[in-house]
């Protein structure tokens, strides 16, 4: 198993789950970057190259299917984009689904939950794309 940190952006309007989620994640050894506008990501995907990205799917300015599809065309070949939202766990499902995300996780998920769900997402992403989350 690489030693190397599994690079996650976060992309969230609210500040507060930026900072849980930035906490809880770098707790679990990732190394995780945050960003507060769906404005910039796709140059950030492109800069900074993670492995990682997941999306607040309710954001101002662009939704993060939206964001999504623009900053896909950016991102390195293995970066894996995962719609995280409070919406309805079918909905979020389906809207994963039509945009092409590797995955979802619904922000009731924290913790360690988050960290093993993103985990599987990453490992299935180096033999092919996830639909769904674990």
């Amino acid at each position: 198993m690489s030693e190397l940190k599994i690079r996650v952006l976060v992309v969230d309007d609210d500040q507060e789950q930026l900072t849980l989620a930035e906490r809880s994640l770098s707790a679990y050894g990732f190394d995780v970057r945050t960003h507060r506008s769906s404005l910039g990501v796709s140059n950030l995907v492109r800069t900074t190259m993670p492995d990682l990205v997941l999306l607040d799917v309710n954001i101002p300015a662009l939704t993060g299917d939206r964001v999504l599809t623009l900053a896909r065309g950016q991102a390195p070949a293995g970066t894996r984009f995962v719609l995280f939202s409070a919406s309805d766990e079918a909905q979020l499902r389906k809207l994963a689904l039509e945009s092409g995300a590797d995955g979802y996780i619904t922000k009731s998920t924290q913790g360690e939950e988050l960290a093993r769900r993103l985990h599987a997402i990453h490992a299935k992403g180096r033999g092919q794309a996830a639909s769904s989350a674990p």
